[in-house]
């Protein structure tokens, strides 16, 4: 059985850490196994517009789907072909509610699509290679949009593939910017590309079509400077929130790319934050690996 959400609340600070500046009610549940409502490794997350979370439970080869109060409603395999499974990295909703998971089988790499309960509705075959990918989706245009590292003799390549729902590639995106390791990426309600390089510890922004608009972050622990940035979202005023893995925060940076606050700051409250979703409601959802858990931040 998977554990009670713990609910933790203004008083999750320790020692003389610095205080951020409205400290949010949050609802942390989940923990190692492969029982219902437990994790092994949790990576991406995504919320649907009704409010359930889907998480990518990658060791346990399935996406998991909960409440924003942290309940558990069901879990599905994540099965590519007959009884075939991958491990999801990261998911993504479309425009018609339904899930993109991106991931990997022993043998190839694969963007699948589920239904809301499950049943793949298509597939496509993804360039092999070692390193993880994050997804999203253009529901304006429909694309599919896949983040992609690859190494050929030595020179690593990382890019932004946007494909057709069938697998038709439309364009590659970010070359020219000399990203190391895109892993994450989302798209705000402008259709704008955000992308978040864990290896340049930048942020990379580019409109609808490609077209690179600007970059922030940069390496240091200073205010909206990154180390190891991971998941990315944005909320309904376009601002944009990043996961700072390397030094154990959150942030928030304005549609521009400034500096705005650390949502949170505490490093004992989350061991190894990794992806981030936006709510329809405003809560934000951070996976966490290092924990086996997720957190839910009210009240932001």
């Amino acid at each position: 059985m998977a554990a009670a959400p713990a609910e933790k609340g203004t008083g999750h600070h320790h020692g003389n850490q610095r205080q951020v500046e409205h400290q949010p009610q949050i609802v942390t549940f989940g923990e190692e196994g492969s029982g219902t409502g437990q994790f092994q490794g949790p990576r991406g997350v995504t919320v649907s517009e009704e409010g359930e979370i889907f998480v990518a439970d990658t060791g346990n080869q399935r996406v998991q789907v909960f409440t924003l109060q942290g309940t558990i409603l069901r879990k599905f395999p994540t099965v590519v072909l007959g009884e075939q499974k991958m491990e999801p990295y990261d998911v993504a909703m479309d425009g018609e509610g339904n899930l993109w998971v991106v991931g990997n089988t022993d043998s190839a790499k694969f963007a699948v699509q589920y239904d809301k309960q499950g049943r793949v509705l298509r597939k496509f075959d993804l360039q092999k290679t070692g390193w993880a990918r994050g997804v999203a989706v253009d529901t304006k245009r429909n694309n599919i949009l896949i983040t992609q590292t690859t190494v050929n003799m030595g020179n690593c390549q990382s890019e932004v593939q946007m494909f057709r729902p069938d697998g038709t590639l439309v364009r590659t995106v970010g070359q020219q910017q000399g990203m190391k390791h895109p892993q994450y990426i989302t798209v705000d309600r402008k259709e704008n590309i955000l992308v978040s390089d864990c290896f340049s510890h930048f942020v990379f922004v580019y409109n609808e079509d490609g077209q690179f608009l600007f970059q922030f972050g940069g390496w240091g622990s200073g205010e909206g400077q990154l180390k190891y940035p991971r998941g990315i979202c944005t909320d309904r005023a376009g601002n944009i929130i990043v996961v700072d893995t390397g030094n154990s925060r959150v942030e928030m940076f304005d549609k521009t790319g400034k500096f705005l606050k650390h949502i949170t700051t505490d490093m004992n409250m989350l061991k190894r934050q990794w992806a981030v979703a936006m709510a329809t409601q405003g809560q934000l959802v951070i996976t966490d690996p290092g924990d086996n858990s997720v957190s839910i931040f009210q009240n932001l």
